[in-house]
């Protein structure tokens, strides 16, 4: 695999990067969207990231128009809040309907409108603007969008047109209609827009990950939906990549030694791609120098940004208060790609250890409990797994049987289409899951994906609807209804973010609390994973990668109410009963 370098850049007038938070996306586009700018392109740089650090990065502030970026000729900047866009899209689709229909009526459309699904078509409504706007597209050579649609808000972009009427005539209560609904005026801008991303001519797709299993089978994933879809012009770039120096360092070897496997195990869906590497620094990329010395191969000198002494508690302070406080219920929640799995794993493992009768349930398909636990029998552990795929099929067949009582071809294929939103299948789940809870009373039971507050509040604002208005459709099951309140009870339900200590996992984990605490939900534990604080090492690379990771625990200590604990990162994925006690928080050498 080769080094990124200048010349392996796109020529493309549009660039968009894709990958699960954490991988480093916003940089990558950055630093090369500075080096484009340096060589006397006029290039606009378009984050949608809510919790974008452009404005950190450059120094300055930057609205929802092209702003001149100070000290770099021809760089713009535009940061795009995806979720005021579609704040302004529920109210433009609610507020025509206030005091005139019952507010319980109000309160299903306003919770439809404020899922993910939401938030994604608003912003990709943003980018269709951009990517047909004559003004902007004259006056910039290169486009950069730090951030990329999915495969499933593309198709929903697509339906046929002749599918507009349904949507004026019928209300399915599924997840993507409204969206939908308010953007139908635009179709011809989204036609383009989607056209323009197809066009191998016109666009890069770049696919930004780590050179870790799990990363790369998500961008995989991702790779493949957009594939499919038409956006066949793909590359990928492996960042975080540390080259072998002939490090004496145990811990360093270690750390190379585990990108190499994770990279010999890369999917096959994306090694017909072009792929290149950046490389790991230890440092936070969080302004122009360190970007432009990142993509340069500059050394730079690294300022130690934290005070020592900082003590980190240890993962076992979190399975004392389960003992002590015996939750029925335990989430473990992230974004993806941090280990959440794993931390269920260890957490099934120890309190079983101590006596108590767990049940682990997974709905990971990328890591599910058999690798976690290898081929070890654990006393007092049960384990199950919800397919999510065959969830989503059995929740599809259940709603179409239903809406086919009452609809026409047309309406039922768009009821078909709208099934495959992320949040169908985060309800399909979650009924699967009530279900698990319902046979397994007699045990802790442990799952490694909660449910997002968007989603129960679905389910609540779901539920009064159909309690006051009779509906055919989608009602809720008697296991869902019993666990509702029961997961706003502290003492029932307990819920651990599970973050790594850099800044997107940690804002997005900020998020994720937010979210679960407008659905009523607290959050009791944060669980920072694959911290190199806790190990012991000579290696300057990861000396400096220690130093940098104490401003990420700081925040946390202060986001979290100093309810947090840490798990070190090991030489060896932690596999199996003894590669799990691994994760122990014994200082490891």
């Amino acid at each position: 695999m080769e080094r990124f370098t200048r010349s392996q850049f796109p020529d493309t007038p549009f660039l968009f990067f894709t990958g699960k938070g954490g991988v480093g996306k916003t940089s990558v586009a950055s630093s090369l969207s500075i080096a484009i700018a340096g060589e006397g392109k006029k290039v606009l740089l378009i984050s949608t990231d809510p919790a974008s650090n452009l404005q950190d990065i450059f120094g300055q502030t930057l609205s929802n128009t092209p702003t001149k970026i100070e000290g770099v000729d021809n760089l713009f900047a535009l940061n795009l809040d995806p979720e005021q866009a579609a704040q302004h899209y529920k109210e433009q689709m609610v507020g025509p309907y206030r005091e005139k229909l019952p507010e319980v009526v109000l309160q299903n459309m306003e919770e439809q409108l404020s899922g993910a699904c939401t938030v994604e078509i608003a912003a990709f409504n943003e980018f269709a603007k951009l990517l047909t706007d004559r003004s902007v597209i004259e006056n910039f050579d290169t486009i950069v969008f730090d951030t990329a649609p999915t495969g499933h808000t593309l198709r929903l972009l697509q339906l046929p047109s002749a599918w507009s009427t349904f949507l004026d005539d019928n209300t399915t209560g599924t997840s993507c209609l409204g969206p939908l609904k308010g953007l139908e005026p635009q179709r011809e801008i989204y036609k383009e827009a989607v056209e323009r991303l197809k066009s191998a001519d016109q666009t890069a797709l770049m696919l930004v990950t780590r050179p870790d299993v799990n990363p790369l089978k998500e961008t995989a994933r991702a790779s493949n939906e957009l594939f499919e879809i038409g956006i066949q012009n793909q590359i990928l770039l492996v960042n975080g990549y540390m080259k072998d120096l002939n490090s004496n360092d145990e811990m360093e070897k270690a750390f190379i030694a585990r990108q190499i496997k994770a990279l010999e195990l890369i999917p096959k869906e994306l090694k017909q791609f072009e792929q290149y590497y950046l490389p790991f620094v230890p440092y936070s990329l969080s302004s122009m120098e360190r970007m432009q010395a990142w993509m340069t191969d500059q050394d730079i000198t690294h300022e130690n940004e934290i005070e020592k002494g900082m003590t980190i508690p240890e993962v076992e302070e979190m399975i004392a208060d389960y003992l002590e406080r015996k939750p029925k219920i335990i989430f473990t929640m992230s974004k993806g790609g941090v280990g959440k799995t794993t931390v269920a794993s260890y957490i099934a493992l120890r309190l079983a250890e101590e006596g108590m009768h767990v049940h682990l349930t997974t709905t990971d398909p990328a890591a599910h409990l058999n690798w976690t636990f290898g081929d070890d029998k654990i006393k007092n552990v049960t384990v199950s797994r919800i397919d999510p795929k065959s969830e989503v099929a059995n929740y599809e067949a259940e709603v179409l049987a239903k809406a086919s009582e009452t609809m026409n071809e047309e309406g039922l294929a768009f009821v078909q289409e709208d099934l495959a939103s992320p949040c169908t299948e985060e309800i399909a789940v979650f009924r699967a899951f009530a279900n698990v809870v319902e046979n397994h009373k007699d045990e802790i039971i442990i799952i490694d994906t909660a449910p997002t507050g968007h989603t129960l509040l679905l389910l609540d604002a779901t539920e009064a609807y159909h309690r006051e208005i009779s509906r055919s459709q989608g009602e809720i099951p008697l296991a869902v209804s019993n666990l509702l309140p029961r997961l706003r009870d502290a003492n029932y339900t307990s819920v651990a973010i599970v973050t790594l200590p850099e800044a997107t996992p940690v804002f997005e984990a900020t998020r994720l609390q937010q979210d679960l605490q407008r659905a009523g939900l607290s959050v009791n534990w944060w669980v920072v994973n694959q911290t190199f604080s806790s190990i012991e090492t000579t290696s300057p690379t990861l000396i400096q990668k220690q130093q940098a990771e104490t401003k990420w625990f700081e925040e946390i200590k202060s986001f979290s109410n100093n309810q947090f604990v840490a798990i070190p990162w090991v030489k060896t994925p932690p596999v199996g009963t003894k590669g799990l006690h691994e994760l122990k928080g014994e200082k490891n050498k």
